[in-house]
């Protein structure tokens, strides 16, 4: 019965493991291709509106590699309105009419002071330009602006929560189209256009709205946990495609009343809003540019309006830019009527663990004031609901330590009767009243708790640059210490060590975090029972090891929550232990120190 329990143990932990990394492979990889073949025979069947055969392609490829200039180069050309907001900075191009340059001055590259605030959009002509641009389209109609129209400001002179900006083109063929954009104090835009004919025959239009990335940084779409590329709400249903499969197989098209959808990120979000009650055909496109670039693309096209001469029709749309904070988008959801727009989040196929662990932790910080200490908060709170489970199985496993000895006998008095030895076993375990099968139950049940904070640290912005204390100065990222140079002490980095700088910046990355982790984890394998089987036995020796170096590269919050989780533990099965006089590794180590006997 041990060398089973023990065996299941084994068992147990090296699946856990393997769940946590390939998990994205066996669940959502399959699980986007559904959504990804549905949507592909709904956008089969649903018809197509007239005159957008077009949308979206565009009107002169963009620079080469060659051609391409530096950000601020591009921008310094183009005739320009300023953007000033609380959260936002930039400008809007004349040319175009496009929002195609946005800072987010809450937020910065780096956890250091100075750093330059994060880049969201940039104008196209830079490498990597990404920008929202909002259009008409009609059938065989000439004269429509283009992204080379050069617009005129009529009224306003900086965009601002109390300062809209309104533009205005005429095509000298009885078209004259009025834009004005407006913008509050956090990351939506309003982009309302309004088309008179003042021409002799009527014309038929349909608005569009589109968000452009023109190649993709090599950083983006490598992580297999946090979603980065095409996301919306669209048809009822949230559509997802990342960066490579939408490279590779394009992306859906679907018919829905109202919705959103955009470009995602990690932590940033440019998503085209339209008006709710209006029918739209949204696409996710991908154009091959030529040269390696490709052009990724969510667009949308309205319905088809006719307007008579002497009238004009009005046109709303929203564009969300900025930082995919929960609060911020569920308010935008309740006030604006928008569905769903907090699933730009990426909350993972279990979000039914994800959502509720975020809104506690949240909780929990808005009332301590540091990340951290609400980690340290939520584990006591999980130990807490966990206890009485995790009782009864740390005083089997204390019971099965104390008669240890008299296992090992029986064992080897019937060494050479396997049958009689496992009768004669569970007489024992039914004499002490122990239950071999318990001692994994409390980690079982933790391991949801512990991939839904993994996933809330990694995708929430919120856990972003959160400090702790000390050195951790980023929940978020990887213990920065190593032990390469002391954790520290020692000016240099090993990462510029020749040959094996990226082993020991990678893989052999050691710090402070992950070594406690790997200690506790040690003293808590200590207190358990051994194993039957010396290979076993050898196993669980070196699974702390093993299990370091696997966290090292996690989070600093999930370490310290993991670590935290470890010492209570050691505290709950210590207590157990001296009540039941078992000697325990404290001790012993108490006892190496102070010369006195261990207890039991």
């Amino acid at each position: 019965m041990q060398n089973e329990n023990t065996r299941n143990t084994i068992i147990f932990v090296v699946s856990a493991v393997i769940i946590l990394i390939v998990y994205q492979f066996l669940v959502i990889e399959p699980a986007a291709k559904r959504r990804q073949a549905e949507a592909e025979r709904a956008a089969a069947a649903a018809p197509v509106a007239p005159g957008t055969n077009t949308v979206g392609a565009p009107d002169s490829l963009p620079a080469t590699a060659a051609q391409l200039a530096d950000r601020a180069t591009v921008v310094a050309t183009t005739p320009r309105v300023p953007v000033a907001t609380p959260a936002l900075s930039g400008s809007i191009a004349l040319r175009g009419a496009r929002i195609d340059d946005l800072f987010l001055t809450d937020y910065r590259t780096t956890v250091d002071a100075d750093a330059p605030p994060v880049e969201l959009l940039r104008p196209e002509g830079a490498e990597h330009a990404w920008f929202a641009e909002f259009g008409w389209t009609g059938a065989n109609l000439a004269g429509l602006p283009t992204p080379d129209t050069r617009w005129t400001v009529i009224e306003g002179e900086r965009l601002a929560p109390d300062s809209p900006v309104t533009l205005r083109y005429s095509n000298g063929q009885g078209l004259t189209f009025t834009r004005q954009i407006a913008v509050d104090d956090r990351y939506m835009f309003t982009v309302t256009d309004t088309v008179a004919n003042t021409g002799a025959s009527a014309v038929t239009l349909a608005p569009y709205a589109s968000v452009q990335r023109q190649g993709v940084p090599d950083d983006l779409g490598r992580n297999q946990i946090v979603h980065e590329g095409a996301v919306g709400w669209l048809g009822d249903e949230l559509r997802l495609v990342k960066y490579k499969k939408w490279a590779k197989d394009g992306g859906p098209e679907v018919t829905s009343t109202g919705g959103w959808l955009g470009i995602t990120d990690k932590y940033w979000l440019a998503a085209l809003v339209p008006n709710q009650d209006e029918q739209i055909k949204g696409e996710f496109r991908v154009t091959d540019a030529g040269g390696g670039l490709e052009i990724f693309e969510a667009n949308y096209v309205g319905q088809s309006h006719t307007i008579a001469p002497g009238r004009q029709i009005t046109e709303t749309t929203r564009l969300f830019a900025g930082a995919k904070t929960v609060p911020v988008l569920k308010a935008y959801e309740r006030n604006l009527d928008i569905p769903r727009l907090d699933n730009a989040v990426d909350w993972g196929n279990f979000w039914f663990f994800t959502r509720p662990l975020f809104s506690f932790l949240h909780w929990l910080y808005q009332h301590i004031g540091n990340v951290g200490l609400a980690i340290l908060a939520l584990t006591v709170v999980v130990k807490l609901v966990f206890f009485p489970l995790a009782n009864k199985s740390y005083e089997s496993l204390t019971k099965m330590k104390k008669v240890q000895p008299q296992i090992e006998e029986l064992r080897k008095k019937y060494k050479d009767d396997p049958a009689k030895q496992q009768q004669e076993l569970l007489g024992l375990y039914q004499k002490e009243k122990i239950n071999p099968l318990t001692g994994c139950l409390p980690m079982l049940l933790q391991i949801p708790v512990f991939y839904a904070l993994y996933k809330v640290l990694t995708v929430t912005i919120e856990m972003r640059h959160a400090p702790f204390y000390g050195w951790i100065q980023d929940l978020s990222a990887r213990d920065p210490t190593t032990i390469f140079n002391l954790f520290g002490a020692i000016p240099w980095d090993p990462s510029t060590a020749p040959l094996i700088g990226s082993f020991l910046n990678g893989p052999l990355h050691l710090g402070v975090l992950p070594l406690l982790y790997g200690f506790t984890m040690w003293l808590t394998t200590a207190m358990n029972p051994p194993a039957g089987d010396p290979i076993q036995q050898r196993i669980f020796q070196l699974m702390p090891i093993m299990f370091t170096f696997i966290m090292a590269p996690f989070a600093a919050g999930l370490l310290i929550y993991w670590t935290w989780n470890n010492v209570l533990t050691i505290i709950q099965q210590y207590i157990i232990m001296r009540r039941f006089k078992v000697d325990n590794p404290i001790d012993s180590l108490i006892g190496r120190f102070t010369g006195k006997k261990a207890a039991g």
